[in-house]
């Protein structure tokens, strides 16, 4: 280094012959120093002084390279009058690369490094340390080298370390031949040895030739040696992981220069230290060499230290996952995602593969334990409703879906996720993480293997039986060497073979993993999995193709063909692609046969290429434009036939809630639109003829799609849910513009760009059917009538004038409605209506089936409703009169019914209407079985310790109902429960159902007893849908059910279903009268589940979750000292109370599970905000009077933090993902930083709390820990300088190593206060 300087050059002079005079005549060293001190100070030169450092090295090499010099040397960085650090920089330019000519003086130099580069924060704590540190920087270029320009003295230091400890390992590379092998071929540090002319007489010597070698072999030693105290300091293997941490690829680079030491060196195998180990371990696995020193002390250990009791003995328990705490959060959304009252507009795929890594990160747990997890709850989904309940509800073939389809494809994604990356790596030149690529397909290997072991589990459901043993025939018949191909597979049983081969679940699950290329076909060998064997082919297999093998050998599409392929679900995607061409391509008839084809069973039980399928059915509803098409009517007309067969195949309750699980509800509500809007805007003056000898319409097509489209969003849902002035509605209200935005947002980045798979997926169908945006305004005609469903929701109906269209189409209908009527000059006029008189009758023809567009109907049906419903309240109409004209109304253009639905809701919210008694004349009585039903919905809720109010309340008055409802109900129960009807009652019958729950007590069990006299069968679905009305009208009734499903799940409950406790008392077995002695208590999670969505205050479930968590922690804490006062008094008492409490901390894990599942169901985003807004703040800020009573070990305090810690935690995992892959992720920084200042507000002082001391210290140190370990994406999203305030008030509170470890993960621009904050705390950590 150049010396520049100030002072007189003389003084440097002065220095320098002192030096030289002390070298010659061996004085003593301090003596000299004690001469120079005075010299630099009397001229004011500051010690420890740059220049002299720089001075001294210059002298030394290579004229004066002698033991006097190096002893003055020694003795200046002894005093500290020069500093260390640069000194050691400075000889590291000397020594290194002329370590083989002169291996005495790097021999030297290690010593120096061994005395000096430990003694971190004597070094820092030096004057002039930041001048220092720029010095070294100048002189050895690390920030250049290592690609971090910094000032920071804290980074500057982290860079030396680095580049010291990357420099010795090189040195070592190179001294044994192994730095060409190197990607580099080269060292980023001087390492190449140098020629020198020293000692050029003696060369020839051969003692000192020997010496020199010997020396150089030890010096290897030292260096290996030295390396290993580098990573095994605790101060710099600190210093070293803030590198890692922070310095991704340089780290990458480093650590294969590792792992080739590791494997060639003979000086590493020669040194007898325990450096080997530790770069075995750094090269094997990254986070855990040096994490070692680097870990965060567990919150819970360093709160519960109860008198002198160490918890050494059971924190590996404290810090253990709750096996049944671990999966609650994924049984709760499987058994929430089988709710049949809405859909999703996010896949479950989606939202499965975001709670599944959320998990992975915060329990740290294997991908085989997760992958096991997830197949478990999958199959407890299934087991659960193994004979589902009948009614309007998703049944088997959506939770067989959610195992066999959705799950799988969860799996699959993370598979590829992990692998793509590895490939991009490898592609980049980051080629070393292929050897760990395949980590993830192994896991789920050994997940399936162990699954076998749950046989409870693997028990098929009845229907599900053939297609199981199927799958087990077809790996009997692999094992056994019978090559039957796969043209046979679909047409082999258990019965063809001579032997029992039942099959499971288990096969299933394995069968469809075979076919998405998860597995190979080495599965069908693993122990247990085919238990026999054949010789010879079974005679019983036909020696002619059929079914789908005969179809893709190119036998034609006969009705006997189609009935087969229609029965039988498709294997591969070849199969369904061919369907798919045909409906393309081929004639009327051929296209009519592939729909029928897609939505048949490959539909329902398609697992292996479900989404395949839908995405096809999906493209179909947007069929392209014929090459020679001319008309001037919509091309789309020319697909009627096909596109009614799609609609109508995709119409069950199952198929739908299938398009929902994978994503496909947004795209599919834009076919939807398309659909409406053309044949809604048609006269329909023309049908066609099916091959069934069937005739369709205009407005059969329209219905079918209108219905459809309509239960894409909650338009079943009472109009009060939209909101009421401050208060929310539950979740996010589905409508057609959100539909379609989230529609739009697959188009902005579609294509391979996108990494998550599934997006993917979602965002290459939506470019297929339409490469432009969607929007509202692309539907005239939708947008007018939706327009006006929002009005009539709003407002009483008003602006029908006289002698416009509009007014001539209400007569028209009303004319239809009621001829008889009219013909008896007593017709029902729209006066009523808003208008000032009536057009007249009409002729016959006139009102037979009036020829007019659907969407000119639907404008009109309010205003028709309006009109019946007051001709009625009025004695105009009888009630029969006027549930025969909307049913006739309903049958001359079904969709009219969705309207009817919108009119009468709104109308019984706005509490006008008088109230009609159900006495069995003029309306139907209930009272056949009224008190059957009572009994039947106490005996639902007797697990939950609700009271349900008497149905006879009233005293013997006939029930009454709203005229509306009592409209509605009469019109409902007017359909046949046939198919045909099945897709209209499945819109309507949960709009009755919500609509009844949201009125007085007893409205809903009075429709639920008329609805059951009409379907038998339909029985245990209202009644317990008429049980959950209960919670409906009462909020206490709402809070004891949230503290029956914490009770449950903690097995804290007398329950008669069960009080083990964990998901099986959560969610239990299902409800039903299929069960042995009828009608059985339904578990709380089960009844929590179906009702929240009709809670209109989610505000008030939000507190009241947090409350309940708290006092089931109180419960919990009690039981500790109530179980362990005895206990301690006995042998092993000690022992005893270490586990009891243990096992409190694990269930008060298991409380924060529950809470946080609840939380993120109930509310979604807007919940878990305001939890961290409003709710977190209150609740410390607030005085709060601790009892403590029986619990003198003041742990309840700490647990309140701890599971506050983790409630808070979780929620914003489940919500925005620990990673910033999801949509949810954007708003995250935003509310991360707002809680994060208040904390560090907290802790400044300049926020005054009200909670125990002892409750915010576990907090905030729970929840900084839990962000450090789990979430660290969260922490490189809060500003620089507020981590900074958070990491010195831990510091202040005790917490120096969370402290440390929150500017370790706070990226680069905090890795210079992490060094400080090492340094300054070097002591605490030893």
């Amino acid at each position: 280094m150049e010396v520049t300087t100030r002072w007189n050059c003389s003084t440097w002079d002065t220095v320098l012959e002192l030096t030289k005079v002390a070298q010659e005549k061996g004085g003593d060293p301090l003596l000299w120093a004690a001469q120079v001190s005075s010299n630099l100070t009397s001229v004011g030169i500051s010690l420890p002084s740059i220049e002299l450092a720089d001075l001294l090295v210059s002298h030394i090499f290579w004229e004066n390279n002698v033991p006097t010099a190096w002893k003055i040397l020694e003795k200046a960085l002894a005093l500290k009058i020069v500093p260390p650090l640069l000194v050691l920089g400075l000889l590291s330019t000397r020594t290194v690369s002329c370590r083989r000519s002169c291996p005495t003086a790097f021999r030297l130099y290690l010593e120096l490094l061994k005395l000096h580069a430990f003694s971190l924060k004597e070094n820092t704590d030096l004057p002039n340390h930041q001048k220092t540190m720029n010095s070294l920087d100048e002189i050895l270029h690390f920030s250049e080298i290592l690609d971090m320009q910094t000032n920071e003295s804290g980074t500057l230091l982290v860079l030396f370390v680095f580049s010291l400890v990357w420099q010795l390992v090189d040195t070592t590379l190179d001294d044994e031949g192994l730095l060409e092998l190197t990607p580099e071929n080269n060292s980023r540090w001087p390492v190449k040895p140098q020629d020198m002319d020293l000692d050029v007489d003696n060369m020839h010597d051969e003692k000192r030739k020997e010496h020199r070698q010997s020396l150089q072999a030890i010096n290897s030693i030292v260096v290996i040696e030295l390396i290993g105290q580098f990573l095994q300091n605790k101060t710099t293997s600190r210093i070293l992981y803030l590198a890692r941490q922070n310095m991704f690829k340089q780290w990458e680079s480093f650590t294969r220069r590792v792992q080739l030491l590791v494997t060639n060196s003979s000086a590493l195998r020669n040194s007898k230290s325990s450096t080997v180990e530790i770069l075995l371990l750094l090269t094997s696995d990254t986070s855990k060499i040096m994490s070692q020193h680097f870990q965060v002390r567990s919150f819970i250990q360093s709160h519960l230290m109860v008198q002198s009791r160490p918890l050494s003995a059971f924190a590996g328990l404290c810090l253990g996952t709750s096996r049944s705490g671990l999966w609650l959060p994924l049984d709760l959304f499987f058994e929430d995602a089988m709710d049949g009252s809405g859909v999703n507009a996010t896949s479950a795929i989606e939202i499965i593969t975001g709670l599944v890594k959320s998990l992975q990160a915060i329990n740290a747990t294997s991908w085989h334990e997760i992958f096991l997890g997830l197949w478990m709850a999958a199959l407890r989904l299934v087991q659960r409703e193994r004979d589902p309940i009948e009614g309007p509800v998703p049944r088997l073939n959506t939770r067989l879906c959610m195992l066999l389809s959705v799950t799988t494809l969860v799996v699959a994604d993370l598979v590829e996720e992990e692998e793509s990356v590895a490939t991009n790596e490898s592609n980049s030149g980051m080629g070393r993480k292929q050897q760990v690529s395949k980590k993830r397909r192994t896991d789920l290997v050994l997940s399936l293997q162990n699954l076998r072991n749950y046989q409870s589990l693997l028990a098929p459901p009845e229907s599900v039986i053939p297609a199981a043993n199927q799958a087990a025939a077809k790996a009997m018949l692999f094992v056994s060497g019978i090559n039957v191909g796969t043209a046979y597979h679909d047409c082999i049983t258990t019965s063809d073979t001579p032997i029992n081969c039942s099959g499971s679940l288990y096969h299933l699950i394995v069968d469809t993993c075979v076919a998405r290329n998860l597995l190979d076909t080495s599965a069908y060998f693993w122990p247990g999995y085919v238990d026999v064997h054949i010789n010879q082919l079974p005679h019983t297999i036909p020696t002619q193709l059929t079914g789908w093998s005969a179809f893709m050998k190119g036998t034609a599409l006969t009705p006997v063909m189609i009935d087969a392929l229609v029965s039988t679900p498709a294997s591969s995607f070849a199969e369904i692609n061919k369907v798919f061409e045909i409906a393309v391509k081929g004639s009327t008839d051929e296209r009519i046969a592939a729909a029928s084809i897609l939505c048949g069973a490959t539909l329902s039980r398609g697992w292996n290429v479900q989404e395949h399928t839908l995405y096809f059915i999906t493209k179909l509803l947007s069929p392209p434009v014929p090459v020679n098409y001319s008309g001037n009517e919509s091309y789309l007309t020319d697909y009627a036939p096909m596109l009614n067969v799609l609609l109508v195949g995709i119409a069950p309750v199952d198929c739908v809630q299938i398009f929902s699980l994978h994503g496909l509800v947004p795209e599919l509500a834009g076919s939807l639109m398309t659909i409406c809007e053309v044949f809604g805007s048609c006269v329909p003056d023309i049908s066609w003829t099916m091959v069934t000898g069937e005739e369709i319409s205009v407005h059969a097509v329209f219905s079918n799609a209108f219905a459809l489209l309509l239960k894409l969003w909650r338009f079943n849902h009472p109009p009060i849910e939209y909101g009421v002035g401050d208060v929310p509605p539950v979740g996010s209200q589905l409508t057609p513009e959100y539909l379609l935005l989230v529609r739009n947002s697959y188009l902005v980045s579609s294509g391979n760009s996108l990494k998550d798979p599934n997006r993917r997926r979602l965002a290459q169908v939506a470019s297929s059917t339409s490469s432009k945006p969607i929007f509202v305004d692309s539907f005239p005609k939708l947008k007018v009538w939706y327009r006006q469903h929002l009005a009539c929701i709003a407002s009483p109906l008003t602006g029908l004038v006289n002698g416009t269209p509009v007014h001539h189409t209400v007569d028209t209908l009303l004319n239809m409605m009621y001829k008889k009527i009219s013909a008896r000059n007593q017709y029902v006029n729209t006066a009523t209506s808003g208008s000032s008189s009536s057009g007249g009758t009409g002729s016959e023809d006139a009102y037979l089936r009036p020829k007019i567009p659907a969407w000119d109907i639907l404008e009109a049906v309010p205003f028709v409703a309006d009109a019946a419903l007051t001709a009625c309240a009025h004695g105009r109409l009888s009630p029969r009169e006027l549930c025969t004209g909307l049913k006739d109304l309903a049958d001359y253009l079904p969709a009219t019914l969705a309207t009817i639905v919108s009119y009468l809701s709104a109308e019984v919210t706005r509490g006008v209407w008088k109230s009609v008694f159900m006495n069995g004349t003029d309306w139907p009585s209930p009272a056949a079985n009224f008190s059957n039903v009572e009994e039947q919905i106490k005996k639902i809720l007797a697990a939950t310790g609700v009271d349900v109010p008497s149905l006879a309340a009233g005293g013997s008055s006939p029930a009454a109902l709203p005229l509306p409802l009592a409209a509605f109900v009469s019109l409902t129960i007017t359909y046949k429960l046939d198919k045909a009807s099945q897709r209209f009652l499945n819109l309507a019958g949960p709009a009755l159902e919500h609509l009844a729950a949201g009125c007085p007590w007893p409205c809903m069990p009075i429709v639920a007893s008329l609805w059951t006299q009409k379907a038998k069968r339909w029985s245990d679905f209202l009644v317990f849908s008429a049980s959950r009305t209960v919670f409906l009208h009462s909020n206490d009734a709402v809070v004891q059910l949230l503290r029956s499903c914490f009770s449950a799940t903690l097995g804290l409950s007398c329950s008669c279903i069960s009080n083990n406790g964990g998901i099986g008392s959560l969610l239990g077995h299902g409800f039903g009268s299929h069960f042995s002695g009828g009608i059985s208590p339904v578990a709380p999670g089960i009844l929590y589940l179906r009702v929240y969505r009709s809670i209109r205050d989610i505000m008030f479930l939000r507190d009241n979750i947090v409350l309940l968590l708290m006092q089931t922690v109180e419960d919990i804490a009690n039981g500790i000292s109530g179980d362990s006062s005895e206990r301690l008094k006995k042998p092993n008492g000690l022992k005893y109370g270490h586990a009891s409490l243990a096992a409190a901390i694990t269930r008060v894990k298991l409380a924060a599970w529950l809470g946080a599942s609840i939380m993120f169901l109930t509310g979604g985003l807007g919940l878990v905000q305001s939890l961290f807004k409003e709710t977190l703040p209150s609740w410390f800020m607030s005085i709060r009077h601790t009892e403590q009573k029986g619990n003198g070990c003041g742990t309840l305090p700490i647990l309140r933090g701890y599971a506050l810690a983790y409630l808070a935690v979780l929620c914003g995992a489940f919500t925005w993902g620990v990673a910033s892959s999801s949509s949810a992720s954007k708003r995250r920084p935003n509310i991360i930083r707002n809680h994060m200042e208040f904390l560090a507000s907290a802790l400044d002082g300049k926020i005054s709390l009200g909670c125990d001391p002892a409750t915010w210290h576990a907090y905030i140190s729970g929840f900084m820990s839990l962000m450090v370990r789990c979430t660290p994406t969260w922490i490189l999203e809060v500003n620089v300088e507020l981590l900074k305030r958070l990491s010195k008030g831990l510091k202040l509170r005790g917490e120096e190593e969370l402290a440390l470890a929150l500017l370790g993960v706070g990226g680069a621009s905090t890795m210079g206060s992490a060094a400080d904050l090492i340094i300054e705390t070097e002591n605490s950590f030893l």
